[in-house]
């Protein structure tokens, strides 16, 4: 077979949530702070390339077509984030981790992807990456950041949902395939989506909205609405909640159609079979 069912998909993930847990604090925020950096770095690019075209519509769609890096960073590179951990919700529901060691793995992942998206932030603004194009990169810094906390708390939250549904697809979807090559083709298209639609993903936002703040104040450019309140009341605070919920639908929704009382959970796959027949020559 060249890719996981999802019934495989599903038994695998129960594994995957109970290794996820078992990670020492130190280590949880440190490749959470790797995450981090690598959904920052793909906002720098994104901002980037959108800054180069006049026009706000095709600034989105190549916006869109550029961020997915970040999330083949994480799935390849190794790294914990945040929005894909709500998926750990799996291995609760099966009894094999407890609620209080998934809230630990979600509180220092979300600790250490702060921490990352705020070092790409400083080192960006402080660097003057925002000088490109005459200084318009700047400006399209401070607007980005803006944009996200001009939200009502609702919009922010509905945005969040319908974020992380898409993310933690692209996480469920990555894991069906066997290659490398796959796991970044498969796992680009829900990333595009939200991104082309407007959706809010608390981590990127901590790095959109931090590094807007920062340049805005580097550059003297005013930015209204962006102060570090409203990042965390009118942004960081119900996208990060939408963003919970939207990964709970996902894991939530798989576990029952998959998992819950399945008569064929427990039985072990001909792909499954040869991966422990693998294990068993070393």
């Amino acid at each position: 077979m060249f890719m996981h069912s999802p019934l495989e998909i599903a038994k695998n993930y129960v594994e995957i949530g109970i290794h996820k847990t078992m990670l020492s604090a130190f280590k949880m925020i440190l490749l959470g702070f790797f995450a981090g950096m690598f959904i920052s770095f793909a906002g720098v690019a994104a901002t980037t390339a959108s800054t180069t075209l006049g026009s706000t519509s095709p600034g989105r769609l190549i916006a869109a077509i550029v961020f997915p890096a970040g999330m083949a960073m994480v799935l390849i590179a190794g790294s914990e984030l945040f929005t894909g951990n709500i998926l750990i919700i799996i291995s609760v529901l099966e009894k094999k981790v407890s609620v209080l060691k998934m809230l630990k793995n979600w509180f220092f992942v979300y600790s250490g992807n702060f921490l990352g998206s705020l070092f790409v932030a400083v080192l960006v603004t402080y660097g003057h990456v925002p000088d490109l194009f005459g200084g318009d990169l700047a400006y399209g810094v401070v607007n980005s950041g803006a944009s996200r906390t001009d939200l009502a708390f609702s919009d922010s939250f509905f945005k969040g949902i319908l974020c992380n549904i898409l993310v933690c697809l692209a996480v469920w979807m990555a894991f069906a395939a066997k290659q490398v090559s796959g796991k970044l083709l498969i796992s680009f298209w829900p990333v595009m989506i939200f991104v082309l639609c407007g959706f809010e993903h608390c981590i990127a936002d901590m790095y959109f909205c931090l590094c807007g703040i920062f340049t805005a104040a580097e550059y003297g450019i005013e930015a209204g609405s962006l102060t570090f309140s409203n990042f965390i009341t009118h942004n960081l605070i119900p996208v990060t909640l939408g963003n919970i919920l939207g990964g709970l639908i996902v894991g939530v929704g798989y576990w029952l159609a998959y998992l819950h009382k399945s008569p064929f959970s427990h039985i072990t796959t001909e792909a499954e079979q040869e991966d422990i027949d693998i294990a068993e020559e070393y």
